[in-house]
């Protein structure tokens, strides 16, 4: 395992961490034994550092990663975040007293004094026009309920306004080989400020695991069933944004450059790393097997330039406009 240190936190956090909404909810079914067996070997791998969210199965995987937590002698860095349990989900209800609540709460669920780092959860775009939000934040580090904040952010302009409040540790953005607009656009301000960047949705949903068909099926309750256009939440949440179709596609051409002793997924989350200002990404599993492959992807050697070449003409031809304009 590798590490890169998150932010001015101090901490060093694993290249490869854990994205825990696959454990919570809305990715079909899955048990609370083979969640923790996923835990617990990434730990085993070297994994420090998890994220999740007080929504995720509604506290689901925040109680689960608790569990883990208490068992494990080593430290753990627990990123958690807060703001979707609004209803309805509007800036205005980024205020003292919600945050607060929503704060205590996640507390309780993973069982802890502070919580480690707290995101705002793709919060509304007007809430980075308030700085009256992030100061209720510096409140909470101040009474010890948060060590350090973050936000998650849905688009590249909502990251570039957040990274000028002070207090901001660390931004979650979607990047990988078929969102790339956070590389050029977004990167260069982030390392200025030292901010920690989490690559987040690294394997598109999947899409980019090389294992789904036009012939895979999604539970009902998976949001790549329910989502893909949008209906539920941002549709760049489901797939990356991107057609289904259009992404199985980008997907067979992809399989034609990946080096050899690397599967596609490694592929993916190593071309992740090749930024040096990525902190970390955050593939979710609900299996040890995933677990390990996708920890094995951070020792693998960097990829060559030719091949990354290639990958960027495929993203050229079948992603960049359409997901830049919009994200």
């Amino acid at each position: 395992m590798q590490y890169r240190t998150l932010g001015r936190t101090g901490w060093n956090v694993s290249t490869v961490s854990f994205g825990s909404w696959a454990i919570g909810s809305g990715w079909g079914e899955v048990s609370d034994e083979e969640s923790l067996a996923s835990l617990r070997r990434a730990v085993e791998l070297g994994v420090n550092f998890f994220d999740t969210a007080d929504v995720y199965g509604d506290g689901r995987s925040e109680r689960l990663i608790g569990r883990l937590r208490k068992e494990t002698r080593g430290e753990i860095i627990v990123a958690t975040k807060a703001g979707r349990r609004l209803d309805p989900h509007v800036a205005e209800g980024y205020n003292r007293a919600n945050l607060t609540a929503f704060v205590e709460r996640s507390l309780k669920n993973l069982d802890v004094d502070a919580l480690d780092l707290l995101q705002l959860h793709c919060p509304p775009g007007a809430v980075y026009d308030r700085p009256e939000v992030f100061g209720i934040l510096d409140d909470l580090v101040r009474q010890g309920k948060i060590r350090f904040y973050g936000v998650s952010v849905e688009k590249v302009e909502e990251a570039l306004k957040s990274v000028d409040y002070p207090g901001v540790q660390s931004v979650q953005i979607i990047f990988n080989l078929f969102r790339r607009k956070p590389s050029h656009e977004f990167f260069e301000k982030a390392e200025r400020r030292k901010v920690g960047i989490l690559a987040r949705v690294p394997l598109a949903s999947g899409l980019l695991s090389g294992k789904m068909t036009r012939q895979t099926q999604f539970a009902a309750d998976d949001h790549r069933n329910f989502n893909r256009h949008g209906e539920s939440f941002d549709q760049g949440e489901t797939f990356s944004g991107v057609d289904y179709e259009t992404g199985l596609q980008a997907v067979d051409e992809l399989r034609q450059i990946v080096p050899a002793g690397m599967s596609l997924a490694q592929f993916a989350l190593r071309w992740i790393l090749m930024f040096d200002a990525v902190t970390c990404a955050i593939p979710g599993a609900r299996h040890p097997i995933q677990v390990e492959e996708n920890v094995q992807a951070a020792d693998l050697p960097p990829i060559p330039e030719s091949t990354l070449q290639a990958a960027t003409e495929i993203y050229n031809v079948h992603f960049r406009d359409a997901a830049e304009a919009k994200w």
